[in-house]
């Protein structure tokens, strides 16, 4: 009876209960779930059109409140991403017939500048949700989404098809389903260069906050709380100090972003690194650290084994992730030949389509003089793309190559992509009046600062990628620098800066938009080229000009895509995969 009266044994309470990193972790689940519900509660807000107000209040004492519901609308969208990334990535690289329709697809959704997104979807989500103002915040979280899901999407597709084949082979070997295989080998393998490429995307998505939370439609603008509406408030009202506060606060969100969500993943990904020996030194994270000395997440991470299980015996029916080594070539050709007739007859239709809503509108004439204009935007891109490459490429191999170089460069590099280069057009502008620089050349300055990073984000991810053997063999073997750079780095970094120089020339189209037309002052500067034609079409609600200007901006990107990355991703896959 003593025994049972013992029972549990002495010290055993002691052993389950709550430790500092327990503690520290709890109360900031509770500060997050308090912030969500503080937050979310004006998502729900009432929608009257004519009473809505155009622009925010600039006041410093919204500014917390403004962050707060600006920084949900990017994890929102970040989230979406994620799944959309997930699901048309894995589709795209594991069907070749689907890759080529969903591609292509890609590509002409990534030409389409947010302002094309905004002009045609604010319309149907506040219809969607006519009293309410969650049809505003839906319009501005899928623009947020359209600035981030592409770039993940090419990220990790190219992580996909570039695998490398042993493991493929043990995924054959272990006859792992499809489920199995996308969790345990498919989102470990892309993990690294997702997790830059989010980064990157997440950063990128700043550059339109202004335009997802100042909404415009039927020559009405709605003004959202946020941080990018408030400066957007603060320039129509020309306060300076307005615009400082917002600039201070997103400097504040970005550090503390970098701090508590992507340097804990950064370092988070390093289990992800295929290699036998590990590096000198790897990326490091205080909240991290926490995390995994606390017991909450393991015993959250045990309460989804349930559903774990239940999306495994659901997904089994599906079969096995592996394709038949051998095929029927005549059933294969039969099936690509009615795939084929049915593509062509639906692009077809939507052509014909297209040319008759132009022709009944505008005239099929406004397409020469689109792809005239076109082709100056199509040079600015060239020249964008060209510069990134030789600035940052080799910059971001020294970086990636070196973990504490990576770790201290990392906020740095992430403050400058992630700033709203627009917010600085003012300025820019103004020493381009006073050197006299027209916006013709200039335009090039304002739309590289809003692309460039692509391609620096992405060498840095596939630099950091490299094994630390493969470092350690070339330094035994006392090659020459150069040799090393021709032997492993530059080879090593080319997956990565093809995903970086297909977003970065993607990221340049979409700049166009806000570069090519400036205001400062009393000086109104316009220059020629098809994003100009856009924000002016835009400006003006003329939807025949705006369909016409995505169309021909998306034929640019779509051929570009077709005749050089898509090319330069099959011989990264080919020769230079690790």
């Amino acid at each position: 009876m003593d025994q049972l009266r013992q029972y549990p044994a002495r010290g055993t309470l002691r052993r389950v209960g709550l430790g500092p990193a327990d503690l520290v972790v709890a109360a900031g689940v509770a500060a997050l779930l308090y912030a969500l519900v503080r937050v979310g509660g004006g998502l729900h807000a009432p929608f009257n059109p004519s009473t809505y107000p155009s622009r925010i209040p600039v006041d410093p004492a919204d500014l917390p409140y403004d962050a707060a519901r600006s920084l949900l609308r990017m994890f929102i969208g970040l989230a979406a991403s994620l799944v959309f990334t997930f699901a048309y990535a894995t589709a795209a690289a594991r069907s070749r017939r689907a890759a080529t329709v969903l591609l292509p697809i890609l590509d002409i959704l990534q030409s389409v500048p947010v302002l094309g997104f905004l002009s045609v979807t604010v319309t149907a989500f506040i219809a969607l949700f006519p009293h309410s103002v969650l049809g505003l915040e839906a319009a501005s979280i899928f623009a947020v989404f359209t600035a981030m899901a592409w770039n993940m999407t090419f990220a990790f597709y190219q992580a996909l098809i570039t695998q490398p084949a042993e493991l493929d082979e043990a995924a054959r070997v272990l006859r792992l389903t499809r489920w199995q295989r996308f969790w345990t080998l498919d989102v470990p393998s892309g993990a690294i260069p997702l997790v830059w490429n989010g980064m990157m995307s997440f950063g990128g998505a700043w550059f339109f906050l202004s335009a997802s939370e100042a909404i415009s439609v039927a020559g009405h603008t709605y003004a959202l709380p946020g941080v990018g509406s408030y400066a957007a408030s603060a320039l129509v009202e020309g306060n300076l100090a307005g615009v400082g506060e917002a600039i201070a606060a997103m400097i504040v969100m970005i550090l503390a972003t970098n701090v508590l969500f992507w340097r804990p993943l950064v370092a988070w990904s390093e289990r992800f690194r295929t290699e036998q020996s590990s590096g000198a030194e790897t990326p490091r994270s205080s909240i991290l650290w926490v995390l995994r000395r606390s017991r909450i997440p393991p015993a959250l991470s045990r309460s989804l084994d349930p559903l774990r299980e239940g999306m495994d015996r659901a997904t089994r029916p599906l079969g096995l992730a592996d394709s038949p080594l051998q095929v029927d070539q005549r059933r294969r050709r039969a099936g690509d030949v009615v795939f084929g007739v049915a593509v062509v007859a639906a692009c077809a239709y939507g052509a014909y389509a297209a040319l008759d809503y132009v022709e009944r509108t505008i005239g099929l004439g406004a397409f020469p003089h689109a792809f005239f204009l076109g082709s100056i935007t199509f040079a600015r891109v060239i020249v964008i793309v060209i510069g990134s490459t030789l600035l940052w490429v080799p910059l971001g191999i020294v970086i990636g190559l070196s973990p504490r170089a990576t770790r201290l460069a990392q906020p740095v590099v992430q403050i400058a992509a992630s700033f709203p280069a627009n917010l600085i057009y003012p300025a820019v502008v103004a020493a381009f009046v006073v050197l006299h620089i027209g916006l013709n050349w200039g335009g090039i300055l304002l739309m590289s600062l809003g692309a460039q990073w692509y391609v620096l984000f992405n060498v840095i991810a596939g630099a950091s990628a490299v094994p630390s053997d493969l470092r350690e063999a070339i330094t035994a073997l006392r090659l020459p620098r150069w040799e090393r750079w021709k032997a492993l780095y530059l080879p090593a970094v080319i997956p990565a800066y093809v995903t970086g120089g297909i977003t970065a020339a993607g990221g340049a189209w979409n700049a166009s938009i806000v570069a090519e037309v400036v205001d400062y002052g009393s000086h109104h500067l316009v220059a020629e080229g098809i994003g100009a034609y856009i924000t002016e079409a835009t400006a003006r609600g003329d939807f025949p000009a705006i369909f016409v200007g995505v169309v021909v901006m998306s034929v640019y990107v779509v051929a570009t895509n077709r005749l050089v990355w898509r090319r330069a991703y099959r011989i990264a896959e080919e020769r230079f995969a690790l």
